[in-house]
């Protein structure tokens, strides 16, 4: 299913509840160079959803998945594609949801929260710490490694890492690159202390890119920390230990 945001076509899922419809909708936001399938689909995260009685809403950023790919940094602006998803919140009626996001897709969240707060029940923040805060996102560098020649030329770790699975998931690397580029808006403490939502920070105990859990759920009014044991930021994502604490937590809170 696909619809139009001001313009730019989104792509997303909606997967009814299997069990007892608890009438609290989960919007899912991926992270970077993923897609509602890989991030959400394939881990298992709808399934999990959608058996604990929650519709699942996920959807492919713009310049991701089968959403429309445009190659100028400034269409990807995080306050817009914070507008994405409100905007597919309200093509589905959906008046508040609990916002999953994950890496960028929760730094989306958080912007999110601060533009329409009342449509934010929660937020879980999986895959970033602090780093929503100090830091514009992941490194410039990463631009550069979607553009560059082949994998072979690349020496950075991180690059590489983010390179391999932009390539395994048959992305368009110019439209990555923007994405990159586009993206670098900050959040100050100020604006965190803002977000009035329950929110989960959820972080592997070995990732390297999201920054310290607890200094960001301590900006956070209602803020807590769910560690991922022993994994590093893209295997945490399927992890069933960030299933079992966001089931625990959307139970949980009001």
């Amino acid at each position: 299913m696909n619809f139009s945001s001001n313009g730019v076509g989104i792509a997303f899922r909606d997967e009814a509840p299997s069990a007892a419809d608890r009438g609290e909708p989960a919007l899912l936001v991926h992270g970077f160079a993923s897609s509602a399938r890989v991030n959400w689909a394939d881990t298992g995260w709808l399934r999990t959803l959608s058996g604990d009685g929650r519709r699942a809403v996920a959807f492919d950023h713009r310049g991701h998945g089968a959403s429309d790919k445009p190659h100028d940094p400034a269409d990807y602006a995080t306050p817009l594609m914070a507008e994405d998803a409100l905007r597919l919140l309200d093509h589905l009626g959906i008046d508040r949801a609990d916002v999953i996001g994950y890496s960028m897709g929760a730094r989306v969240a958080a912007f999110l929260a601060l533009r329409a707060p009342d449509r934010v029940r929660s937020i879980v923040f999986g895959g970033l710490g602090v780093h929503l805060v100090r830091g514009v996102g992941l490194p410039s560098g990463i631009g550069d490694a979607m553009e560059a020649p082949s994998l072979d030329v690349l020496t950075d770790p991180m690059q590489r890492m983010f390179r391999r699975f932009a390539e395994a998931g048959g992305n368009d690397l110019k439209a990555l690159a923007a994405c990159i580029r586009g993206s670098r808006q900050t959040l100050t403490p100020a604006d965190v202390g803002r977000i009035a939502a329950p929110s989960l920070v959820a972080v592997g105990t070995k990732d390297a890119v999201a920054g310290d859990p607890r200094g960001l759920a301590e900006l956070l009014p209602r803020g807590e920390v769910l560690d991922i044991p022993d994994r590093d930021h893209n295997p945490a994502v399927g992890d069933r230990t960030f299933k079992a604490g966001t089931l625990d937590f959307l139970s949980r809170r009001p």
